[in-house]
């Protein structure tokens, strides 16, 4: 079953957008990405709509980030993408005629609600700024040598 990468996709576009305090275009993001200018301009517009990011047309325009790291949370972002569902897991059949069936969905149900609900806490709890902390933290750890092969 294929990933949906859209979160972390727009993760790491966010925090090169806040290195490098410049405009990105659609192009240069895809590139980044391995994708398409269109699918890069319609994951984006989702961000632009939540208010984390703004498009300026022409030469020198570009995807730009207006918030700041620290106002904007993963769980933010998990919205702004469409909120991809978390689980691949699935019942069935939602209303089975089996008893037995019925039992296990309702223990599933319940595990994957659960679950759920603690990373929802974990995205609300965590801002960019932690991220950013975290790559500065690593980038640290590596020589300038190595530096320059590892940020695309």
């Amino acid at each position: 079953m294929r990933k949906d990468s859209k979160l972390s996709r727009m993760l790491h576009v966010l925090l090169h957008m806040a290195r490098e305090k410049k405009p990105f275009t659609s192009e240069q993001i895809s590139i980044m990405l391995d994708t398409n200018p269109v699918v890069v301009r319609r994951t984006m517009s989702g961000l632009k709509k939540a208010g984390f990011v703004h498009a300026d047309k022409g030469p020198g325009g570009g995807w730009t980030l207006v918030q700041t790291l620290e106002q904007i949370s993963l769980f933010d972002i998990y919205q702004a993408v469409g909120e991809p569902t978390i689980f691949a897991i699935g019942n069935e059949q939602e209303t089975p005629n089996c008893l037995v069936e019925l039992v296990v969905n309702k223990a599933l149900n319940q595990a994957m609600q659960e679950a759920q609900n603690i990373l929802i806490q974990q995205l609300k709890s965590t801002n960019l700024s932690k991220l950013a902390q975290d790559f500065e933290y690593e980038w640290n750890l590596l020589g300038a040598e190595t530096q320059k092969f590892i940020v695309h």
